[in-house]
């Protein structure tokens, strides 16, 4: 059997210059991705069977930017989602005002619907933006469901809070609508959270032995981004801020010694069946960018088995070296 027949291994990088990747195994037994592509202008989707056939799988676009106005500059960080029936797509996006001279950074977050049993086809409708309780830069959301509710985690600049971004979490009303209270639940605090810029983004949650966690990327995007870790009990208040306890140290982290730079802004999925834990993210495979790193193409999305603590915590261990990954080697990504 060859390595893209082989659902157990795959090679890193899983797919080439996708910064922000999103995969999500679905009930139809394919796994589905999307990212962020270098020039920022579009949305794709590809699938496919295994982690290891993603690479060569036919990109489809679901939706191209606009050329002027809202969604029109620096297309962001999409992630697929199957909610009640429909397939829904999160991004956000930057945009440029008459009479200003560059406002792509001015972002929003925004949603698509697309009814086909299959996200490959089908019509891709815009939702319109999801209004928070301010109109400030805003991007990076998620959601899941919890016991019947569907909650909402996205990043945010709070005009009142010094910084880039926190997290928050609100109840939604529908796939693209909050309602009831937005809680922050964390802000940029500790050193490895502001190197360059203070930002906790990037949200994913995983839902595993009585507890949610949310993970998120903080710090710059260059070399110094890294992971943390929010855990709350599953029978918490979601949305009482004190629910959540953060991990004091970045739970994902540069390896020089494995050549693996600035790993972040992850998702989470499984093997199959199911039984094995694995987490996709990004990272460059050098240290030093020239200029901003933003407009450096090569985060490549990964995928790297993980363990569990003792205590019911993901270990995720530390990013392996370009290559072969296997399921069956799980002692490769113990720290």
């Amino acid at each position: 059997m060859s390595l893209q027949q082989n659902p157990m291994q795959w090679n890193n990088p899983v797919v080439a210059q996708r910064a922000d990747p999103w995969v999500y195994l679905h009930e139809d037994g394919y796994y589905y991705f999307t990212g962020s592509v270098p020039s920022y202008d579009r949305i794709e989707v590809r699938r496919a069977r295994t982690l290891a056939e993603l690479a060569g799988a036919e990109p489809v676009v679901a939706w191209r930017k606009y050329e002027s106005g809202p969604m029109s500059k620096n297309i962001w960080a999409p992630e697929i989602h199957y909610i009640d029936n429909k397939w829904y797509i999160y991004f956000a996006a930057g945009q440029a005002r008459e009479g200003e001279v560059d406002h792509s950074f001015r972002h929003r977050m925004y949603v698509l619907e697309n009814e086909s049993p299959n996200p490959l086809e089908g019509t891709w409708v815009e939702k319109g933006q999801v209004m928070t309780e301010w109109d400030s830069f805003a991007l990076d959301a998620t959601t899941f469901k919890h016991r019947g509710k569907l909650y909402y985690v996205w990043a945010q600049q709070d005009p009142n809070i010094k910084g880039n971004s926190n997290l928050y979490i609100s109840e939604m009303e529908n796939p693209w609508t909050l309602k009831g209270k937005q809680t922050m639940i964390t802000t940029p605090e500790y050193d490895w959270e502001v190197i360059g810029f203070l930002v906790n983004e990037g949200a994913a949650v995983l839902k595993k032995n009585g507890k949610i966690f949310i993970s998120y990327s903080a710090s710059a995007t260059d070399h110094n981004y890294k992971m943390g870790l929010l855990t709350a009990s599953e029978d918490a208040d979601l949305l009482d801020p004190a629910s959540w306890i953060k991990s004091k140290e970045p739970v994902f982290e540069t390896s020089e010694e494995n050549g693996q730079y600035g790993p972040g802004h992850n998702s989470f999925t499984t093997s199959p069946d199911g039984e094995t834990d694995i987490v996709i993210y990004h990272a460059r495979n050098y240290k030093e960018t020239v200029g901003d790193p933003l407009y450096d193409g090569n985060r490549h999305a990964r995928a790297q088995v993980f363990g569990w603590n003792e205590d019911g915590t993901p270990n995720f261990g530390i990013p392996v070296a370009d290559g072969p990954i296997s399921l069956q080697q799980k002692e490769l990504v113990k720290g």
